[in-house]
């Protein structure tokens, strides 16, 4: 009896979900689409150019701001590896802390980056 509930549920929810975003109007579409402009004027201005405003707005837009949360979790990850199951055995230990510097390398790179794609864009255009 719980099974059959529980698969109702979980039907219930598919189909709310799939009802809910086939009501799309055309009005959100279009909202959409001007915010899109919006953000390709922006950062074709910041860059100069329209070839590479795309490179641009996944950098400052996407990698970087979701790059924090995605590295925080891993560092953490590794601490816990390092910290408390690596009390127990060495490999562990040894794997947490590898975890823990590629995560900080990685958060460094993604907010950097940002950087040095406007260095590297505008060294090389001049």
């Amino acid at each position: 009896m719980k099974k059959l509930i529980a698969v109702i549920l979980i039907v219930f929810c598919i189909l709310a979900l799939v009802i809910n975003t086939s009501y799309a109007t055309q009005n959100d579409i279009d909202t959409t689409h001007d915010k899109m402009e919006e953000k390709k004027q922006k950062f074709t201005e910041k860059y100069g150019t329209d070839a590479y405003w795309m490179a641009g707005y996944i950098i400052e837009d996407i990698v970087q701001p979701y790059s924090i949360p995605f590295c925080v979790a891993g560092i953490i990850m590794g601490l816990v590896f390092q910290y408390v199951m690596g009390t127990r055995r060495l490999d562990y230990k040894q794997r947490g802390f590898g975890m823990v510097i590629v995560f900080v390398t990685i958060l460094a790179i993604c907010q950097v980056l940002p950087f040095i794609y406007a260095l590297v864009l505008f060294g090389w255009r001049t």
